[in-house]
């Protein structure tokens, strides 16, 4: 087996790196202050081409692979977490669905201005009465006169309410289908009348991430906005959180490798007993302990997305990969705090940061819990 990573990709991380630690390291502190998406910064990003990564050159993308994608998520995970959600959101869960089940028409339309950064996109998935539960949708759909009336509420959507934001992808129930909900999905410009979104919410974490909720009364949008077949809905975006469970596992990855480097220096510079406290073998246990979740997390993600490359199977190890690395960048996190001390629960050092960031990553795209049932699931376990 070869776990290296190709030349061009190679070029690319030490790229991305120079960008990170020079453009986004400075100003990451100052930006989680404001407690809003910084425009500047998604326009740097968008001029490196990253919205467009995974997406084909008639598109406007780069054709590059969905690992150099999650490469990206991770390098700029190590120092911003908020900026690298705001680009795994804005191509795994905002893009992609046009991408993957939009007809050409609307792909032609949509898709260059996502990947070149210009506009983002929201995924309106979740509901304030479901999380978990996706599949108890209660927002509502119904075709009168050439239009979809949409009425509901979805919640914790990212990349919904910036300057830029040029739409949100929902899904809605539409009927039933054998005595089921039939759930279609559907694509809302930004602006359309009855589409209201609601005040940022104040977060635990990813403080510079735009999350809002989103209200629909009577939003009425062209019979051709539907995304996909009708009744395709719920089946289609289950499918877009398999990738983006992956993306997920690498921002996880990317954070705890912030808070293992943070660490490593800080036990190099802070003197306690008239030595650095890296030298005493309770901290080395714990950092070589951290050092060992980041790796093998980072393992199972490229795994997971060396299989999705290849064709092959992968939900099992997409959810795999999301559990352990979510858990371990919250381990991670939660040692780095006590390696640095009561620095550590001062805003100042990245590593308080970096805790609060961490928790979101147990609950967001798949919370543990879920993970757990569907991965029994793709063992055969029966009641699963």
């Amino acid at each position: 087996m070869d776990f290296d990573l190709a030349d061009e990709q190679h070029d690319f991380v030490r790229s991305l790196r120079s960008f990170v630690d020079d453009v986004i390291r400075p100003r990451a502190e100052a930006w989680d202050e404001s407690h809003e998406l910084p425009l500047e910064a998604v326009e740097q990003m968008a001029s490196l081409g990253l919205f467009g990564l995974p997406f084909p050159e008639r598109y406007g993308g780069s054709g590059a692979d969905f690992l150099t994608l999650c490469l990206a998520i991770e390098e700029i995970a190590r120092v911003d977490s908020s900026l690298a959600i705001t680009l795994e959101a804005a191509v795994s869960l905002g893009a992609m669905p046009i991408y993957l089940f939009g007809t050409e028409e609307q792909k032609s339309r949509w898709l260059p201005p996502l990947a070149a950064g210009e506009a983002l996109a929201g995924f309106g998935l979740t509901e304030p009465g479901g999380g978990s539960d996706a599949g108890a949708t209660r927002t509502s759909a119904r075709l009168a006169d050439g239009h979809w009336l949409i009425n509901g509420s979805k919640s914790f959507i990212t990349n919904s309410g910036t300057a830029i934001t040029s739409f949100v992808t929902v899904t809605a129930v539409t009927g039933t289908r054998d005595g089921d909900k039939e759930i279609s999905a559907f694509i809302v410009p930004t602006g359309t009348a009855g589409f209201q979104v609601g005040k940022d919410y104040r977060k635990m974490g990813w403080w510079h991430s735009d999350t809002h909720e989103l209200s629909f009364s009577d939003c009425r949008v062209p019979e051709d906005h539907l995304l996909g077949s009708k009744g395709e809905g719920f089946r289609n975006f289950l499918r877009i959180l398999d990738d983006g469970r992956i993306a997920i596992a690498a921002l996880a990855v990317g954070l705890a490798q912030g808070c293992l480097d943070e660490s490593l220096r800080y036990a190099s510079d802070r003197t306690a007993f008239g030595r650095p406290i890296g030298s005493f073998q309770g901290l080395q246990f714990k950092l070589a302990d951290m050092a060992m979740k980041v790796e093998l997390a980072r393992g199972a993600y490229y795994r997971a997305s060396w299989l999705k490359q290849q064709g092959r199977p992968y939900r099992k190890e997409a959810c795999m990969a999301k559990l352990y690395a979510s858990e371990s960048a919250v381990d991670v996190a939660r040692d780095a705090v006590q390696i640095h001390g009561g620095y550590g629960y001062i805003e100042e050092f990245p590593v308080c940061r970096h805790f609060r960031d961490s928790k979101i990553l147990e609950i967001g795209e798949g919370t543990s819990e879920i993970m757990r049932v569907l991965i029994a699931r793709e063992l055969g376990l029966t009641g699963s």
